[in-house]
């Protein structure tokens, strides 16, 4: 699939870094450094626009090493960019660390997956068809 984008960063296109990544690493189109305290939030720009097809979106989630090590993770995650906006993607960082953390111009700092979805129809009915699990959840398959 090839999708429009517009890049008005200094950075270079989100690409997959292996053969077996289902996500595109995003980069912080920054000026200059941005230092989060801790529980701080910030909404970090990419510099990237993107047109998707009907049918797609782009979920915009956490980068495992960032999170583990820094404690930065995003926050409504995973985002979804619907394939009828064509603002800048933007991705919302909190620091859930006890420490300062600063975000580089440049530095990846979140990952972006294209995924198919589907629009439904509701039906309104007075009951739903019974399986073994029914109404039990929380807990209620007996495994921690």
């Amino acid at each position: 699939m090839t999708i429009r984008i517009i890049n008005r960063s200094a950075n270079p296109l989100p690409k997959y870094e292996t053969t077996g990544s289902a996500g595109m690493d995003l980069r912080a189109n920054l000026d200059a450094p941005v230092t989060l305290q801790p529980l701080g939030r910030t909404l970090i720009p990419t510099g990237l626009f993107i047109e998707l097809p009907q049918g797609y979106e782009a979920q915009i989630r956490a980068r495992s090493g960032l999170a583990l090590k820094r404690g930065l993770t995003m926050l409504n995650s995973p985002g979804t960019i619907d394939s009828d906006y064509r603002g800048e993607i933007k991705c919302i960082v909190v620091n859930l660390s006890e420490e300062p953390q600063t975000i580089e111009p440049g530095d990846r700092i979140a990952q972006m997956i294209i995924a198919r979805y589907e629009q439904i129809a509701w039906q309104e009915v007075e009951n739903l068809q019974e399986t073994d699990r029914s109404a039990g959840g929380f807990g209620s398959t007996g495994g921690q």
